[in-house]
């Protein structure tokens, strides 16, 4: 899942260790968030979106199963 994590973090002017304090995670879960290569729970991605102050889906886009039916 692609975000914009690394660009709020700079529009907030917060470092990812700053960022990782703030909502309870470590540096590293940070850095491999906005690496792409782990993709947070829902509490996570809620916390990062409301203290960013926007929605969920300004900070992550989902690209996956958009055009899928539902069963």
């Amino acid at each position: 899942m692609k975000n914009n994590i690394k660009v709020y973090r700079a529009i907030h002017d917060l470092t990812q260790e700053s960022l990782a304090e703030k909502v309870g995670v470590t540096r590293q879960t940070i850095n491999v968030i906005e690496k792409g290569k782990y993709d947070p729970s829902i509490d996570l991605a809620f916390k990062l979106s409301r203290l960013f102050k926007v929605n969920i889906e300004d900070v992550f886009l989902y690209e996956g199963g958009e055009n899928r039916e539902l069963p």
